[in-house]
């Protein structure tokens, strides 16, 4: 038992820590992406693939309203991923900035062809794009073969709960911090970045089976060597007693 506090209070401390929303998807089909400008490059979305598989940033949020009844919208690309192999992406954010999010991924044909999304994407993409001025010359790549990859759009909704009596954080809610993780699944069953967690807990299991069996052991071999009461003085014939009287 006491082999397994050290396990009780990590995840305690974890969950006071943080909070964790997330989603779970396939690898879609993979596609023909196209090199030559305008392409995905200029939307100047973060990219998240297997191989560089955690982004720490910030997310604009707001209060929901009319509007946007989830809040604001941010957008990401999950690139390079492998057809039919299960994932799931992780966003984690700090219990002292009281926020709910919601997570959805899209192919790239059902954003290009709901009004809705692609008026999303286009309207978060501007807000990420530089000044005119800083931008660097367009480069045509026709020269080079176009790459095939198995690829996603995540849109991340982040809206504000909280209140307080400061009017100024109520007016401007401050981003949050988060780290956006995709994990890949072993076998498409069990979450890799889980399988240290799952480990250390089997070695715990065992020990503690071990231990336990010694403990028990040892307490039943206390209680076979425990003397009996002496029962002599209970066994004293009465003739005895009133001779001594």
């Amino acid at each position: 038992m006491f082999l397994l506090l050290p396990l009780f209070l990590f995840l305690i401390i974890d969950l006071v820590e943080s909070n964790v929303e997330k989603t779970i998807f396939k690898g879609p089909e993979s596609l023909t992406i196209p090199l030559e400008h305008p392409n995905l490059d200029d939307l100047r979305l973060d990219r998240i693939t297997p191989s560089h598989w955690s982004l720490r940033t910030q997310l604009s949020a707001e209060f929901p309203h009319d509007d946007a009844r989830k809040g604001k919208e941010s957008w990401f690309i999950l690139d390079k991923l492998k057809q039919g192999q299960r994932y799931e992406v992780r966003i984690c954010w700090l219990a002292t900035q009281p926020t709910s999010f919601w997570l959805y991924t899209h192919t790239l044909p059902s954003v290009f062809e709901t009004p809705e999304l692609i008026s999303s994407l286009a309207t978060f993409s501007e807000s990420r794009q530089l000044p005119i001025e800083d931008q660097p010359a367009t480069q045509q790549l026709v020269s080079k073969t176009p790459e095939h990859s198995s690829i996603l759009f995540l849109q991340i909704y982040a809206a504000a709960d909280y209140y307080t009596m400061n009017q100024a954080l109520m007016k401007n809610v401050p981003p949050v911090d988060v780290d956006i993780i995709l994990d890949p699944y072993l076998l498409n069953i069990f979450p890799k970045s889980l399988v240290p967690t799952a480990g250390y807990i089997s070695i715990l299991a065992i020990v503690s089976w071990f231990v336990s069996g010694w403990i028990w052991e040892r307490l039943r071999k206390v209680a076979i060597a425990e003397p009996e009461p002496d029962s002599s003085a209970a066994n004293t014939p009465a003739a005895d007693v009133k001779k001594d009287s």
